[in-house]
């Protein structure tokens, strides 16, 4: 390394916050790909200042570009946060005045007084983080860490109704930053004003990007409208011309959960020690080579994996990606279909036979690291945002209880939830050799003897001899492959099953696997139904 050699760390905020407020499959689109656009425009304008990327790897696609970059090079402070509000400037101003041209709000023309409002957002929507070492990559994500420790966080107040799909902040429309007293301008005939402009508004844009019954903020319509492609066409017209052209979201199909009763699934993954994987390579290589290097391999890897959705063998896929940047992901599994076109709703056991063979998707990047993934079955009456939240807690799952893993999450209508876990290795393996006392493969039996096990207190914390028996009924060779591989090892070829015995409190061995071939009759209950 040149002594003189300067490494920068950029990243912003609200990343996951900003996710999470999305009601509707394409909020939750919207709200990633701006994060990935404005990293994006980040690592293009450091690059235009004579910086190297060394992570995240500038491949010709946006989605999925984490906001977490490390530049080879001085990028001050000031320019790159001026870039960042730039870019989100340029956003803002572009929907605003797409909204505002639109023929079918001719008659608002003269209307329009939110001008304040959107400068609020403008101002106050992103938290900036900036540091520089002359040390190591190491050293100033280290120094970044300490920054992000001090806030300095502006919130915004405002006046009149909530949005109905957050309640986060006001309900965008013309007349939001109107000085009019209220005595002039009553509540029940402002409600009636921007009851009319959303009746507008959605006849306006194209068709199911804003309800008429919907009442957004001012986020929230910039998440909806990003999706469109004349919203992405205007934006490549600001952009300087040496940059690449910023794809826009390839055509959008929402997903009624509600309406159609749709179970859905859920799914949020990671992969496993990746400081741990770069610093080992790190001893044979030059850090930002070995960073670079597998910043590009998974880069490759996230933009590819669209095309490995189920069905493998089909170009209509069962499902979404929402991103798939740097090692982490986030994606649902869903089929749309109508009483006029039948078509079956997608099962559990269908996503199952897909994460049957993850592994195999993973290993096309070509790294040697693992991936934890959650998976969550989702009731249809589950609010999105929660359904988010439970992605992040089962991923959570998967990697306390040992990594390299699916954890899997059964959620009900009423926010109940059944969880289990195991390692790939075992997954397909075990699930598929189950056989009821018939021979058959119906789970009832299982669950039904677990059930009355449990009423009875008949699985004892000090011992777990009878769920292994009924192992022996239903999984007639795998007592010995769970005895033996319960634990991680010190150089597994196999992770252990319960994961890792050093974190877990002295005498809770029989506890755990108890609680394991429960939850093992529970869930795979309800995948297999």
């Amino acid at each position: 390394m040149n002594e003189n050699t300067i490494y920068t760390a950029i990243t912003f905020a609200p990343v996951q916050g900003f996710i999470e407020k999305s009601r509707k499959l394409r909020d939750l689109y919207g709200s990633s790909f701006l994060l990935s656009y404005l990293a994006k425009r980040l690592c293009n304008m450091a690059k235009n200042h004579n910086c190297e990327i060394i992570s995240p790897a500038l491949i010709n696609v946006t989605q999925g570009t984490p906001n977490q970059i490390i530049l080879e090079g001085d990028f001050p402070r000031d320019l790159a946060q001026k870039a960042l509000n730039d870019s989100w400037h340029e956003i803002c101003n572009t929907i605003r005045q797409y909204i505002e041209k639109k023929d079918k709000l001719s008659k608002y023309k003269d209307k329009f007084h939110w001008q304040r409002s959107w400068n609020e957002v403008k101002n106050h929507t992103w938290e900036f983080f900036w540091a520089q070492s002359q040390e190591s990559i190491k050293d100033v994500r280290e120094k970044m860490n300490e920054v992000k420790r001090e806030r300095d966080w502006i919130g915004i107040n405002w006046q009149g109704e909530s949005s109905t799909l957050s309640g986060f902040d006001a309900v965008a429309w013309y007349g939001m930053a109107d000085k009019s007293h209220p005595e002039n301008n009553p509540i029940s005939e402002q409600t009636q004003l921007i009851k009319e402009f959303y009746e507008d508004l959605s006849n306006a844009l194209p068709l199911t990007v804003v309800d008429k019954e919907e009442q957004l903020s001012i986020p929230e319509l910039i998440k909806r409208l990003i999706t469109l492609s004349e919203i992405a066409e205007l934006l490549n017209d600001l952009q300087p011309s040496e940059y690449p052209n910023i794809e826009y979201p390839p055509t959008f199909v929402d997903l009624n959960r509600k309406e159609k009763s749709l179970y859905t699934g859920w799914f949020q993954g990671d992969g496993d020690s990746i400081g741990k994987l770069l610093a080992k390579q790190s001893e044979h290589i030059q850090e930002e080579i070995a960073l670079h290097t597998f910043s590009v391999a998974m880069m490759n890897w996230g933009r590819d994996f669209k095309n490995f959705l189920p069905p493998l063998d089909k170009k209509s896929k069962d499902g979404r990606i929402i991103y798939a940047g740097g090692d982490d992901f986030l994606g649902i599994l869903y089929r749309n279909w109508s009483e006029d076109k039948p078509k079956d709703k997608l099962t559990a056991k269908e996503c199952l036979d897909w994460f049957f063979g993850f592994n195999e998707i993973w290993e096309k990047h070509q790294q040697k690291i693992t991936v934890s993934i959650g998976f969550v079955w989702a009731a249809p009456n589950v609010p999105q945002r929660d359904v988010l939240q439970h992605c992040r807690e089962t991923e959570k799952l998967a990697k306390n209880n040992g990594r390299d893993r699916l954890a899997i999450r059964i959620l009900f209508n009423s926010g109940n939830h059944l969880d289990w876990h195991c390692p790939w290795w075992f997954l397909k393996d075990l699930l598929e050799s189950y056989r009821d006392r018939d021979g058959n493969k119906n789970w009832t039996h299982f669950y039904n003897d677990v059930a009355v096990l449990e009423s009875r207190h008949a699985f004892n914390k000090d011992n777990y001899e009878v769920a292994l028996s009924l192992l022996d009924i239903y999984f007639q060779d795998k007592r010995q492959i769970i005895l033996d591989n319960l634990w991680n090892k010190e150089n597994p070829k196999k992770t252990g099953i319960l994961g890792d015995q050093t974190q877990i409190k002295p005498g809770n061995e029989h506890k755990l696997l108890n609680e394991w071939i429960i939850n093992l009759a529970k869930v795979g209950f309800h995948l297999y139904d």
